[in-house]
């Protein structure tokens, strides 16, 4: 049963846990292991499961696109750089042809990936691409399904969806806290109005079974606004949330309460800000969000793609 929790019940509870939490993290101390900077001990006593994880978003804009002076060519390396400049532990990609996925796995070789390409469950079409830092996993099991109306179809696609949409998970085990979790990567239709509600409730009853208790960490292109009906089913609607822990929670609305008219992730190769966020990093009530940015470049750089990557710093809650 899933238990009905509104943003509003939670909101001074996890306030108060979030500045604990920045607290403990100040005074974090030694590295976990050379070969991961970012994995640090912490304060136990002051919170047990203050460990923290960096997840990024990023839809990479597909190869085949007729981009001129923006295509993949001319982006590869930018992209890695951006990728590696923020150091994920979980990483998501979208729009991933088989080149871009041939040459993103040789370049972040200390990461493994997991996925396959929708339209045959294989290398054709478009990966909703993972990479998981292999120095911080454990692998448990992995998996795909379609947004369609038969889920386990490869290829399949449903309502009114102008292409196939695919979901790609894997469940991890992480190797600082012991704790299992899932991390999903989708893209939703950019046509379809209710192919995108539809895939959000497959979402959250397929994702419910695979997380069951375990901490879920959902990423990806959305094609939609945080007003919009997939939003709701996803973070809003009557507590919603995919596992019995509770509601999904947006990273970033978590920090920044109020939308603003700057909060757009897609800008067309243009470097724009105006409009709404299309990209979302969410995850289940097991974490607080520390961090949560739309990392956008300075004005004279280059676009990596015709999206800004979102990021957000993880932590576990005390349980």
């Amino acid at each position: 049963m899933l238990l009905r929790m509104t943003f509003s019940d939670v909101v001074a509870r996890r306030s108060v846990l979030r500045a604990l939490l920045r607290i403990a993290l100040c005074f974090a101390c030694v590295a976990k292991a050379a070969d991961d900077p970012r994995v640090v001990e912490t304060d136990k006593s002051a919170s047990p499961d203050a460990a923290t994880l960096r997840v990024m978003s990023f839809n990479i804009r597909n190869s085949a696109a007729r981009d001129g002076a923006n295509a993949w060519s001319y982006r590869k390396a930018l992209v890695v750089r951006t990728i590696r400049d923020f150091v994920p532990d979980l990483f998501a990609a979208q729009e991933v042809l088989a080149d871009q996925f041939d040459a993103l796995c040789d370049a972040l070789a200390d990461y493994t990936p997991a996925g396959v390409a929708r339209d045959d469950g294989a290398r054709k079409g478009e990966w909703a691409l993972i990479l998981f830092r292999k120095s911080r996993f454990d692998q448990v099991e992995r998996g795909n399904f379609w947004l369609s109306e038969h889920p386990d179809e490869v290829g399949s696609k449903s309502w009114d969806a102008a292409l196939t949409r695919i979901c790609s998970w894997v469940k991890l085990r992480d190797k600082v806290t012991r704790k299992e979790l899932v991390f999903a990567n989708t893209h939703f239709d950019h046509k379809g109005v209710t192919a995108r509600r539809e895939a959000a409730r497959v979402l959250r009853e397929r994702l419910g079974l695979l997380a069951g208790t375990n901490a879920l960490i959902l990423a990806g292109d959305f094609n939609c606004t945080d007003a919009d009906d997939p939003y709701r089913v996803l973070v809003t609607e009557n507590g919603a949330g995919p596992n019995s822990a509770g509601a999904l929670y947006d990273s970033y609305r978590e920090l920044h309460r109020e939308r603003q008219p700057d909060e757009g992730t897609f800008h067309a190769f243009k470097g724009g800000v105006t409009g709404s966020r299309i990209d979302w990093i969410l995850h289940s009530p097991h974490f607080i969000a520390m961090t949560a940015a739309i990392a956008r470049p300075e004005p004279s750089s280059p676009f990596p793609s015709d999206h800004y990557p979102v990021t957000a710093v993880l932590a576990y809650r005390a349980q």
